[in-house]
């Protein structure tokens, strides 16, 4: 019996957040482990549907890096990262195409379906959605940056009742042109912050922010991040995650969370629980 009110009292808990964000959009970074492990991608098929199914609308970003690596190795296609980016030439910007629109995007699409959502895979080719120009001026090859949004396209979707999944591949100038690949992290903050999403979630393989004691910081100001990087608290790999973060709620994002990816139901157990597992960003 205890069990069985345990279980209510958590459906009570999670009621004021299911208040809150019903009819909100919110976007989903989704990378990592949880993209990877045939146990966490089930566990995330099925907090988007419950989701969806609450009448939150669901967007979701996916990268692919790992995947893209790999079949350019097979294919005997030297990768190159300068600075930690990825320098993408013209035979690797039709890998990775190949790999985030024809295989992850379709996978995931598929796998949601399957559930009984209601997804539907684009490139940020589709309708134009993504416009970009080379990073840096051409430093990186074909991999871009961002100049224009069309979020008409992504919001007719959602109107139409769709969970909108993205493959962080942008057109260029030209109809000749390969296009630009995207990092994911930045197409999700340019695409929330295009949408007017309430919220944006990165799942990743870390905790959250940790402090120097390896504590998960629950939730942190701009100013707080921004003093975290210049101590060295905040290093590595996750600074680029929490810049990330903080560009979102610059421009208009209510909180950006980083969330632990590996973590079986971490968006449920993030947005509709009092405790969070993540690190929330806010300004």
């Amino acid at each position: 019996m205890k069990k069985k009110v345990d279980k209510v009292k958590t459906l009570l808990d999670s009621l004021p957040f299911i208040k809150k964000f019903n009819g909100e959009t919110i976007v989903i970074k989704y990378g990592g482990s949880a993209q990877i492990n045939p146990e966490l991608k089930e566990s995330f098929a099925i907090d988007i549907l419950m989701m969806y199914m609450i009448g939150i609308k669901p967007v979701i970003v996916h990268g692919g890096g790992k995947k893209i690596t790999e079949l350019l190795g097979k294919l005997n296609i030297e990768t190159e990262f300068k600075d930690g980016v990825r320098v993408t030439n013209e035979d690797a910007i039709k890998i990775a195409e190949m790999v985030l629109s024809g295989d992850i995007n379709k996978e995931i699409v598929n796998m949601l379906n399957f559930h009984g959502a209601k997804a539907i895979g684009i490139s940020g080719k589709d309708g134009e959605f993504l416009k970009a120009r080379a990073k840096d001026n051409g430093k990186f090859g074909f991999t871009g940056e961002i100049i224009e949004v069309r979020p008409e396209v992504v919001n007719n979707l959602i109107s139409e009742k769709f969970i909108p999944v993205i493959a962080p591949i942008a057109s260029g100038e030209g109809v000749n042109h390969p296009g630009f690949n995207i990092n994911a992290d930045t197409a999700a903050c340019e695409v929330a912050a295009a949408i007017n999403a309430r919220r944006i979630l990165f799942l990743t393989d870390t905790p959250g922010v940790l402090d120097k004691s390896k504590n998960l910081l629950h939730s942190l100001k701009e100013e707080e991040v921004k003093e975290l990087i210049g101590n060295g608290t905040i290093g590595g790999g996750m600074i680029p995650k929490v810049e990330a973060a903080l560009y979102a709620v610059d421009r208009g994002v209510e909180k950006a969370h980083i969330i632990d990816g590996r973590i079986e139901h971490s968006i449920l157990l993030e947005l509709l629980t009092s405790e969070g597992i993540g690190t929330e960003i806010k300004r």
